[in-house]
C-alpha cells in the first residue's frame, strides 16, 4: 500500500468514524448484539501479521476473540458500537476519548485464522492496517 493510499484511507476514517458512532447507537438500541462470531474464536495463543508496513504486529494470548477488536487501544475502556454482527463478520466502531478512536472489522475464516481489517487514530495520529490472525496454539507461561 502505497503512503498515499495510507492517508486517503486514514482521512476517510476520520470523516466516517465519528458518523458511525453518531448513527450506531439507534442500531444497537433495536437489538442488542452479541458478537456471537468472537466467542467462536479459540483461545489460545494468536499470531497477528499485518500485510503491510506499519500495521499491527505481535503474539497475543486470547481467552476470548473482544481484544482483537481494540488492536491499536488495548485495555482500554472504549465506547463501542457494533456496525455488523454476522455469524462471519462483525465490524465495530469504537471512541476512546482523547486516546482516539477506530474501526474494526474481523472476519472468520475457520477456527485457525481470522482476517482483520482496522482503521482510526490513536495517540493523535491516523492508522489504517489489514491483518491475519493465526492461531499457533495454547498460550505459554512467561
Amino acid at each position: 500500500m502505497t503512503y498515499r493510499n495510507a492517508l486517503r484511507r486514514a482521512l476517510a476514517a476520520v470523516i466516517v468514524l465519528p458518523a458511525l458512532a453518531w448513527v450506531a447507537p439507534a442500531d444497537a438500541e433495536r437489538a442488542p448484539a452479541t458478537l456471537a462470531m468472537l466467542d467462536r474464536i479459540a483461545p489460545g495463543q494468536w499470531q497477528v501479521h499485518a500485510r503491510e508496513a506499519g500495521g499491527f504486529e505481535g503474539r497475543l494470548c486470547l481467552a476470548e476473540g473482544r481484544p482483537l477488536i481494540q488492536l491499536r487501544h488495548p485495555g482500554q475502556a472504549c465506547r463501542q458500537f457494533v456496525v455488523q454482527d454476522e455469524a462471519n463478520a462483525i465490524s465495530v466502531s469504537y471512541v476512546c476519548g482523547q486516546a482516539g478512536s477506530g474501526l474494526t472489522r474481523i472476519r472468520y475464516e475457520n477456527d485457525q485464522l481470522l482476517q482483520i481489517e482496522a482503521q482510526g487514530i490513536a495517540k493523535g495520529l491516523p492508522f489504517s492496517f489489514n491483518a491475519e490472525a493465526r492461531r499457533l496454539g495454547n498460550c505459554t507461561a512467561r
